[in-house]
Parts: C-alpha cells; sequence; structure tokens
C-alpha cells in the first residue's frame, strides 16, 4: 500500500509539463520523439516520469484520432525505447556501478545491497525481470542491479524484452482498447495502482519466501549466511 501510495503522490507532485496529456498533445512526430525519449530515461536512468500513464494516454489518444499515428507503429517505437533503456541502464550499472557500492564510507551504495539483490536475481531473476516492468522505480533500479551484479547478459535480456513487450506495446494497446471507456479514462491513476500492486505480489512473495529459506539454512548451519557470491570486478 506504501507502494501504491507513492505512486500516486509522485503522478500528483509531478510539475503540469509531465502531465501524460500535456506531453502527448501537439504534432505526431515531435509527440512520439518525446515519448520515446521519456520512456529511454525511465527504463535507464530518472525513475520519476510518468511511462505508464503516457503509454495508456498514448494509446487512448491513437484510438480517439489525437494522435495520428498508427498503434503498430507506436508500439514497435516504445518498446525499441524501453529496451534501448534497459541496455543503457544495464552497462551503466556494470560500468560505473562497483566503483560506487565498494566505497567503504558510503551511507546509501552499500555492497550488501548488491550481493543480496544478486542473489535474489540469480535465482528469481526472469520473474522479477518481467514483472519489475509494471512497478515504478523498481524498473529502473533493477535494471542497475542486473548491470552491478553482473546477471547473465543473455538471460537478462532475453527477458527485459519480453518485460518490455508485455509492457510498452502492452500498455498502450490497453489504452486504445479501453481507453475510451468512460470509468477507465476518469481513473487511469487508480488503475495504474492496482497495475503496481498486481505486479508487486509475486516478487513479494517469492521474497518472504526466499527469506524463510534462507532463515531455514541459516539455523541449521549459521555459516551459510556468510557465503553469499560476491560480485566479480
Amino acid at each position: 500500500m506504501i507502494l501504491a501510495q507513492s505512486t500516486v503522490n509522485t503522478m500528483s507532485l509531478l510539475p503540469s509539463w509531465l502531465d501524460p496529456q500535456h506531453l502527448l498533445s501537439g504534432l505526431t512526430t515531435p509527440v512520439i520523439a518525446v515519448l520515446c525519449l521519456i520512456i529511454f530515461i525511465e527504463s535507464s536512468i530518472f525513475p520519476v516520469l510518468p511511462g505508464d500513464s503516457l503509454l495508456f494516454t498514448a494509446g487512448l489518444f491513437i484510438a480517439n484520432g489525437t494522435l495520428n499515428a498508427p498503434l503498430w507503429l507506436v508500439c514497435v517505437l516504445v518498446t525499441a525505447a524501453a529496451l534501448l533503456g534497459n541496455v543503457a541502464g544495464y552497462y551503466l550499472g556494470y560500468f560505473a556501478g562497483p566503483k560506487l557500492f565498494n566505497r567503504p564510507d558510503s551511507k546509501f551504495f552499500k555492497r550488501e545491497y548488491v550481493d543480496k539483490t544478486h542473489e535474489f536475481l540469480d535465482k528469481h531473476g526472469p520473474k522479477a525481470v518481467v514483472l519489475a516492468r509494471f512497478v515504478p522505480f523498481v524498473r529502473t533500479f533493477i535494471t542497475w542491479i542486473a548491470g552491478i551484479g553482473r546477471m547473465d547478459p543473455k538471460r537478462y535480456f532475453t527477458y527485459t524484452v519480453l518485460g518490455g513487450i508485455l509492457w510498452a506495446a502492452g500498455i498502450t494497446i490497453l489504452g486504445s482498447l479501453l481507453g475510451n471507456i468512460g470509468f477507465i479514462r476518469d481513473n487511469v491513476d487508480a488503475i495504474f495502482v492496482l497495475i503496481v500492486l498486481v505486479s508487486v505480489v509475486p516478487i513479494a512473495l517469492e521474497y518472504l519466501k526466499s527469506r524463510r529459506e534462507k532463515k531455514a539454512v541459516a539455523e541449521a548451519d549459521p555459516e551459510v549466511t556468510q557465503r553469499i557470491p560476491r560480485i566479480k570486478e
């Protein structure tokens, strides 16, 4: 619920020029370019931009004729932007991340966080990468962590493609199909909170399961908790 509330608060605190309807009003070509740029940034380095609402609103505008562009083309472009953003975020984490997390006096970038996330991604990587797409902030952070933790690139990019298609193209198509329904059009933010909650539940369950298993192993052999694999430099 805290995550859901933070999503609503983030949307309400955004300046008017970041409002999805404001961003997507104007000439078609510049609008699509701005849309793709925002999706790229949110997928790589900056997790505050309203990607979910932008994609849904883009689909809505295509359906009602406000945005004069083929739905399939917009889906291809936003999916490509999301995937390229993930590639950039992965390699930013891969090359720059270890320097941040190896600083002994760092208060925010602690190596133990990377080790634990590395272990989590190694065990639950595919599901985490796909589902994280639908969780604001997490979809940006997990991209960096995948790079910092040296998650196998082929494995990561395989599942980030799946997640990218489901998220970018899926939400755009959803906006096109459902956006003209009055109740949905008037409650877009609430719908995305619901999507966030549905996406978080499986990750939370896996996390709790992992903690229970780790606790059981630790009680049997306390030294096991010290064997978390370190990130290769």
